[in-house]
């Protein structure tokens, strides 16, 4: 039997099972669904979906005629910008990035559009002087951007300190997000005091990010109830399918309090990158939650999609390892983004034979460098120096200015101090800085406005040189030429 019982003003569904026949023996036992009690999605097939699978080679042009059914599928949030979108569109597609999210925008009239951000890093890979993580964040917004979701590679909080600020001036909400990995000093402590940190920063809302998909059931529940119950902000978590336990890590974040879910539509779902919508949806409304969408949009969309998907099959676009449920990214930690620009990596240079023992030095290279988080642009620094360390037969023999610069201490505090061995392999006997990363870095907007003036159309366009000199300088002249 069932019935609707109201606790303190919430409602719940109860279930209530006859044990042994006796009407005293009735016991009640709460389902797992809070009734009435909604759960939130955000979309990112737009973003993160087709970065994990495909690269973000999708073009604006295959996004534009869905977006309107995404627009009423009843979305918290699309997931529309931000990682490596900026930079592929420029760099493979030939596109403005700030011309995509104005598009977006004009099409996404109820929904509010969501970006992520690496904070002092921005959208590029070194740390940015704080004037540029300024402008950068009030044009974002200025051209459509809602929601910034802004993380540091490392956990370190003086990282996003200048973009907290930036966000709230020019009226942004601000999610500040806690990037999940496993060492011995990453505890559900550890994230739980880091969640309260970032809520005295002035956090709208919080998001767990588990980029590598390495979030256990059970860690998940205690991780997602300790923050519940030390913030008031709402929490949203952001997974991956690639150890095969997102549907789980879910479900089980869902029961512990979680607001929001980040989900992919089927057809750029799993694998490396998100669980479905759909199948999320249907588990969580058959479990007695609430959410907002619209079945029939949803199918809509998926159906649109699912060329899209077949395309890039048949293209060798999406490769089969980012498919696949992979169990040893519990030792290795590579998220879906790394992984498929990895396997992309390794085919350019004729090395994919190597690409199982590249994997197997990530770890090494990630516990040397202080059990620093696999997220950009750590995880590219670490993947390329364990790709170094297995094509050249001898670890650290050649060394990139990034790995240098993450023992310099220039991209932040390690989790875990960097042993004295290490440092002296890889730096020698320089000591390592103190000093925050926005220390280091110069003002960049005046000359960049200088180097290309000649081909400056916008304001935007001279952030766009910043980030991605070359590319950007290389999209100018290509931009030139189609006029």
């Amino acid at each position: 039997m069932g019935y609707i019982v109201k606790v303190n003003g919430t409602s719940y569904k109860v279930e209530v099972e006859t044990m042994g026949g006796s009407a005293q023996a009735m016991v009640p036992r709460l389902r797992i669904g809070e009734a009435g009690r909604k759960v939130k999605f955000v979309e990112t097939v737009l973003r993160d979906g087709q970065q994990c699978l495909i690269a973000t080679r999708m073009k604006t042009e295959e996004m534009v005629p869905i977006l309107a059914t995404m627009d009423r599928a009843g979305f918290y949030a699309v997931e529309v910008w931000g990682g490596a979108t900026f930079d592929a569109a420029m760099r493979f597609l030939k596109e403005d990035p700030w011309e995509r999210l104005r598009i977006f925008r004009q099409h996404f009239k109820n929904t509010k559009l969501q970006m992520l951000f690496r904070g002092q890093n921005m959208l590029g890979y070194k740390g940015y002087h704080n004037e540029v993580v300024d402008r950068f964040i009030d044009l974002a917004i200025t051209n459509g951007i809602d929601i910034i979701r802004m993380f540091d590679a490392l956990n370190d909080v003086r990282n996003l300190e200048s973009s907290v600020a930036a966000v709230k001036k020019y009226g942004g909400h601000a999610q500040l997000t806690l990037c999940y990995t496993t060492s011995e000093v990453h505890t559900v402590d550890y994230f739980v005091k880091l969640a309260k940190t970032l809520e005295n920063m002035g956090a709208d809302s919080l998001a767990i990010k588990d980029m590598a998909g390495i979030l256990e059931p059970a860690v998940t529940y205690d991780l997602v109830k300790g923050i519940k119950e030390t913030c008031k902000v709402p929490l949203e978590l952001h997974g991956h399918c690639t150890s095969g336990m997102a549907d789980m890590v879910y479900l089980k974040a869902v029961e512990a309090g979680v607001d929001v879910l980040n989900t992919a539509s089927s057809p750029f779902a799993l694998g490396a990158s998100q669980p479905s919508t759909e199948v999320m949806n249907v588990a969580l409304t058959g479990l007695g939650y609430q959410t907002d969408l619209d079945p029939v949009a949803l199918l809509e969309i998926a159906r649109y999609f699912r060329p899209l998907r077949e395309a890039a099959i048949d293209s060798g676009l999406l490769s089969p390892k980012v498919l696949g449920v992979d169990v040893e990214t519990f030792q290795y930690q590579v998220p879906g983004g790394m992984l498929s620009n990895l396997v992309s990596q390794l085919k350019q240079q004729n090395a994919e034979d190597k690409f199982e023992e590249v994997l197997r030095e990530v770890p090494r290279v990630r516990a040397d460098l202080g059990y620093i988080p696999l997220v950009t642009p750590s995880s590219q620094i670490v993947g390329t120096q364990a790709a170094l360390n297995v094509m050249t037969g001898e670890r650290y023999k050649m060394v990139t200015n990034e790995t240098k610069d993450i023992v310099r201490g220039k991209y932040g505090r390690t989790p875990v101090p960097i042993s004295e061995e290490i440092r002296k392999k890889i730096i020698g006997d320089e000591e390592p800085t103190t000093l925050p990363p926005s220390a280091f870095a110069e003002p960049a907007l005046k000359e960049a406005e200088e180097k290309m003036k000649d081909y400056i159309r916008q304001p935007e366009d001279v952030l766009s040189y910043v980030m991605f000199p070359q590319v950007a300088e290389e999209f100018f002249k290509f931009r030139e030429e189609q006029a």
